[in-house]
């Protein structure tokens, strides 16, 4: 018998719950809906965690469709789903948790008597840390980015190489491999000895069915190549980047981009001008480094200083 939260299920078995992480401002409990899938077979263990920022919905999409697709009788293992991380957050549709004004995925491993977040990344940590491989679902918030799927264990973990082949078998096409803040759980899995990737499924408002896709085959590509399911996965070359350039605004008004996303772009190639609301120019600004066209901001208005785009550097495939 698996069990989390409320939720368990015997060998051949799914079941639905909620995993009690804390309380409301009103005193009652904070639920996080959670599923486990117990194969008919022993085998690894999968976990799955989307919406630790409360606006990146486009995981709980995946989570929404792969789960009724899992047949137990058909599972080597286990695959188990936390669908909303970030309980706060969700309710109010930001980013960030509004009781503790924190972003969850700063606050792991977690602290079991710290704030809502932390005692959050606690127990979902201690749930992720026992599986073989973590998948924390994420997309670009509500700016307009690529599909892409992050390592951000660093170059020199010895674990590395496992979170690498983890992302190429998951397969959005772009990895950046650039080692990550403290505090997210794609650093603290691999330390505790977990493969974990985090892909940033691309940025939207609401949800997009096309990166939600993405995500859902991702899925499906790790459950079938490490020996969930049947079936081989063909193994792609992954265009990767190890950096990155970002760029604000020169001056105050409207931005026209002049490349889109996931384009090559060249040193001293234009990537965007600003205007003022009759149309005049009053900026334009060029690329530093030869690179990828990554991420940039989806409302046109802008302030002077303000970011605009990213750029990916230092490109390889592997």
């Amino acid at each position: 018998m698996i069990t989390l939260g409320t939720a368990a299920a015997a060998p051949g078995e799914t079941d639905t719950g909620r995993l009690e992480v804390g309380e409301t401002r009103d005193g009652s409990p904070v639920k996080l809906p959670v599923a486990v899938v117990n194969g008919a077979a022993d085998g690894k263990t999968l976990y799955v965690q989307a919406v630790s920022d409360g606006d990146e919905l486009n995981g709980l999409g995946v989570v929404n469709r792969v789960y009724p697709r899992l047949d137990p009788a058909e599972l080597s293992g286990t695959v188990i789903f936390v669908g909303i991380v970030n309980y706060f957050a969700y309710q109010v549709a930001e980013h960030r948790n509004p009781i503790d004004d924190r972003k969850m995925n700063r606050g792991y491993p977690g602290d079991a008597s710290g704030t809502t977040s932390e005692r959050i990344a606690n127990a979902t940590f201690d749930v992720a840390s026992d599986a073989d491989l973590i998948l924390d679902l994420h997309q670009g918030s509500t700016s307009r980015m690529i599909n892409e799927t992050r390592v951000r264990c660093g170059s020199r973990h010895r674990l590395h190489g496992d979170c690498l082949r983890l992302a190429k078998v998951f397969d959005c096409g772009h990895v950046l491999d650039v080692k990550g803040p403290d505090g997210q759980l794609a650093r603290a899995g691999p330390d505790e000895g977990v493969p974990t990737i985090d892909p940033e499924l691309g940025g939207c408002v609401g949800w997009d069915e096309e990166s939600i896709q993405y995500g859902v085959e991702g899925t499906f590509n790790v459950l079938r190549h490490y020996g969930f399911l049947d079936g081989k996965v063909e193994l792609t070359e992954q265009t990767r980047a190890r950096g990155f350039d970002q760029h604000g605004a020169p001056a105050g008004g409207l931005v026209r981009f002049e490349r889109e996303l996931g384009e090559r772009v060249e040193t001293g190639d234009v990537l965007f001008r600003v205007e003022s609301v009759f149309g005049e120019m009053k900026g334009r600004v060029t690329a530093d480094s030869d690179g990828i066209f990554w991420r940039s901001r989806r409302l046109p208005q802008v302030a002077e200083g303000e970011y605009v785009c990213s750029v990916a550097t230092d490109v390889d495939s592997y």
